[in-house]
């Protein structure tokens, strides 16, 4: 799939391409999920065209720190609290392109 901006992302759309810059890391937490407990943080990406919250999951939470650039390839959208968020899939990756 062609890389996106974020402003054209939407809930339910998927291999989606991105860059784009984290802006904002969250507290870690941990969550029972269907494959047992894991950590888990919330992420802010931003490009010239706005931001989402992304969800980084247990070894991607220390690939990237805030001020990152970043690529992230095979991600998934969808709608968590009412507002979309960008989720890696287990195909997916997430680059760390260094910092601007």
């Amino acid at each position: 799939m062609a890389e996106v901006k974020i402003c054209d992302i939407e809930s339910g759309m998927r291999n989606i391409e991105v860059t784009g810059r984290i802006t904002k890391i969250g507290e870690r937490r941990n969550v029972q999920t269907k494959f047992g407990p894991a950590d888990v943080v919330t992420a802010t990406l931003k490009d010239e065209t706005g931001s989402i919250d992304l969800s980084l999951w247990r070894q991607q939470i220390d690939m990237v720190k805030e001020g990152d650039d970043v690529k992230i390839t095979n991600a998934y959208s969808k709608v968590f609290g009412g507002k979309p968020q960008l989720n890696i899939g287990k195909d997916g990756e997430i680059i760390n392109t260094g910092k601007e």
